[in-house]
């Protein structure tokens, strides 16, 4: 049974740590491997990433696996948090092993950042080691395939996409050869997830399934947008962060190639996208448990474009699943708020 969601990727778990109230509007989203790690590529392509151990995942370099990747709001202050997952995974052993005694390890936890900062009120309120410790311990103790909550949680918290509220989305899919497909989002960007002349989102374009709102429904939206956007000045820096992971089995070059292809996904669900105010930064994960068919040599290119499919997917899950904001750091409706539960499963409730 699938939940449509990252973990359905046997052996990965997610985990969210999520702080509001009393100036807080912000969190940690861990992703975390089996034990022994997956093999895992990151590609780039925002304008002002803040990200920790990317370099570690060029092919060239020695690290081939990882143990877990850590999304997280705070801005560059919140890539603290992957010190306190750093920490636990030290505590169980796990990491890259540099000496004789198994307890030597360096576990190498890539992480980016999304910018959040003051959103809840308190500029100075982001998360650190503490926070990034509570999310991998959530993922740790969850159930494999358990169900990942979206929206506002772990590093959707504080999200925004454009003028409406953001937040945690993903997808997953089963491709014909059997291998799994999914991707976890936090769509934090610059750019807008919504058709300004229709109000039908970007990434439902894609999805062969679009029911535009009434006309009188869309103009009543653009009237409470326009009230709020002064509470909102000046524009919100932005970046949206993405882990596509399969159960293929993939080298470090392959996995790149998987996480360059999914910004497509990113650029079919927001405009625009990929700009100097963004730091848009897509993982991969790999866990191999199933090989490519090696007849078919093309057999990447399915895969390829299932991934940029379930990040579109998964931006359109993270948008309709998220809460409205209003508070000392500023307003930001909801997608639903606006235009209600049209033509779309939201599954905000669900916790994992």
């Amino acid at each position: 049974m699938t939940v449509d969601a990252l973990t359905d990727v046997a052996g990965l778990r997610v985990g969210h740590a999520t702080r509001t109230g009393d100036g807080w509007l912000t969190g940690t989203t861990v992703v975390l491997a089996p034990e022994g790690g997956a093999v895992a590529a990151v590609d780039v392509r925002g304008g002002g990433p803040g990200t920790k151990e990317t370099d570690a995942l060029d092919p060239r370099n020695v690290v081939q696996k990882v143990e877990a990747i850590v999304l997280t709001g705070g801005s560059a202050y919140g890539l603290d948090a992957a010190s306190g997952v750093m920490a636990w995974l030290e505590e169980q052993g796990r990491g890259v092993r540099v000496g004789a005694d198994p307890a030597h390890v360096v576990p190498v936890v890539p992480a980016a950042c999304v910018f959040d900062l003051g959103r809840g009120g308190d500029f100075r309120a982001r998360p650190d080691a503490a926070i990034g410790r509570e999310a991998v311990e959530s993922a740790a103790a969850s159930e494999p395939g358990a169900p990942v909550r979206e929206g506002c949680v772990g590093a959707g918290t504080g999200a925004t996409v454009g003028p409406v509220k953001g937040g945690v989305g993903t997808a997953s899919t089963v491709l014909d050869s059997g291998i799994t497909v999914a991707a976890l989002v936090v769509a934090n960007a610059a750019g807008s997830a919504v058709d300004p002349e229709t109000g039908v989102l970007y990434g439902e374009l894609f999805q062969g399934r679009v029911d535009y709102p009434p006309a009188h429904v869309h103009e009543a939206a653009r009237r409470h947008l326009a009230e709020v956007a002064a509470k909102n000045a000046p524009p919100p820096l932005n970046t949206t962060l993405a882990v596509v992971a399969t159960d293929a089995r993939l080298s470090k070059a392959q996995a790149q190639k998987v996480a360059g292809t999914a910004h497509d996904g990113i650029a079919r669900a927001v405009r625009p996208v990929h700009l100097l105010s963004d730091g848009d930064t897509v993982f991969t994960l790999a866990t191999g448990e199933r090989p490519l068919d090696p007849g078919q040599p093309l057999a990447l290119n399915e895969l390829l474009a299932a991934g940029a499919d379930m990040v579109t997917r998964a931006i359109v899950r993270a948008v309709r699943a998220a809460e409205p904001v209003d508070g000392p750091g500023g307003a930001w409706p909801s997608y639903r708020e606006l235009y209600g539960e049209m033509h779309g499963e939201v599954r905000g409730e669900m916790h994992g």
